[in-house]
């Protein structure tokens, strides 16, 4: 069986995250491919599409909320995602186990003697006028039929799990702040999600593997079960067998892939690239050497921006006063401080809106 080392899989994972090359994909194209983008941040996914796309305007991802046609949501892990509309009316209901395990893992204690049905039932009366709600305002309504009831418990059982929500604009706009409100994907869509597949070969799961190899792969199911929260889709996995091609890393794991995805050479080149907080290019995976150090692991969940150079993280980078702050994770080259200032100077003006191109690198 082949066997793939570091360097082979970390130029793989670039080329599928669209951060090898810039894509011209469209932006709902985009968003598609990646199986959508991270966004607990509202406004990380718009640096994390910009390093992904040439020429990237991020008016066309503001429309295409406003316009329907991208939803943010609780799905994946059950964090918030950016993912398209078809998406979230396929993908949802194969989440729903997940979501409620996910929210019961917090408040097992809180929602004890709480019935899910009546519970969902109570927030899809509140919810039927199609009136977008905050969390709060939807807990409290809810928890006023409860006496004794903490709101925050019930308004997560609801909003991430129960009920099929999506937050609407202008949360998640471009330069746009505003508070969480939820309206349920029915009435903001004009369409249900779908039903459960009967199907024990799970269908919805093998479009989720195949689509996660498109974005991800080669990975393992350990990758696959921490990217989507899912419980490694092994009904899928089996189904789609006889399709996939399986190598090895260097630990010997055994990795699945599709047979015509992108496996670029090893030595190919890897520009600098600025990722967003909590980009899934990282998060996407149970072992994510291939892209960070395991010493710099934490800086992954903890909401730290970072600078891939020659393909690993290198650095972080915050924005100060219109300047982008770069701070090495180890010593750069002449070179490495180059490129990383050069693409700091393109993400300053971006994000600026062409008023400044100031970027400063820290001693590393």
């Amino acid at each position: 069986m082949t066997v793939l080392d570091a360097r082979a899989l970390n130029r793989a994972t670039l080329a599928r995250q669209l951060l090898l090359d810039r894509s011209d994909l469209p932006v709902l194209d985009a968003v598609a491919h990646l199986c959508g983008l991270q966004a607990q941040e509202p406004q990380e996914p718009f640096p994390g599409l910009w390093s992904r796309l040439r020429a990237f305007d991020p008016a066309e991802l503001s429309d295409l909320l406003t316009g329907r046609r991208v939803v943010r949501t609780h799905l994946m892990r059950r964090t918030v995602h950016l993912v398209t509309a078809a998406d979230v009316v396929a993908w949802r209901s194969r989440h729903d186990a997940m979501l409620r395990q996910r929210v019961l893992g917090v408040y097992r204690r809180e929602l004890a003697g709480i019935d899910p049905g009546e519970l969902e039932a109570a927030g899809r009366e509140i919810m039927a006028d199609g009136e977008p709600r905050s969390m709060p305002d939807l807990a409290r309504a809810v928890a006023d039929r409860r006496p004794g009831t903490q709101p925050r418990p019930l308004g997560e059982m609801l909003v991430a799990a129960l009920l099929a929500t999506v937050q609407v604009p202008p949360r998640g706009l471009w330069r746009t702040t505003g508070g969480a409100r939820y309206a349920l994907v029915s009435s903001w869509l004009g369409r249900d999600i779908d039903p459960p597949s009967p199907d024990a070969s799970d269908p919805v799961g093998q479009t989720l593997v195949r689509r996660y190899l498109a974005a991800f792969g080669p990975a393992a199911s350990a990758d696959l079960r921490a990217w989507c929260g899912l419980a490694g889709l092994p009904a899928a996995v089996s189904a789609l067998r006889e399709e996939l091609v399986a190598v090895r890393d260097e630990r010997g794991r055994e990795l699945l892939d599709l047979p015509d995805a992108p496996r670029p050479d090893p030595g190919t080149p890897a520009p600098v690239r600025f990722l967003p907080a909590f980009d899934n290019a990282i998060l996407g995976y149970h072992d994510r050497s291939r892209i960070i150090d395991d010493a710099h692991r934490h800086l992954s969940v903890a909401g730290a921006r970072v600078v891939l150079v020659d393909g690993k993280v290198a650095a972080t980078w915050t924005v100060e006063a219109g300047t982008v702050l770069v701070t090495p994770l180890r010593p750069f080259s002449r070179s490495d401080r180059t490129g990383v200032a050069e693409e700091g100077r393109a993400l300053a003006s971006f994000l600026s809106g062409d008023e400044s191109d100031r970027v400063r690198i820290a001693a590393g």
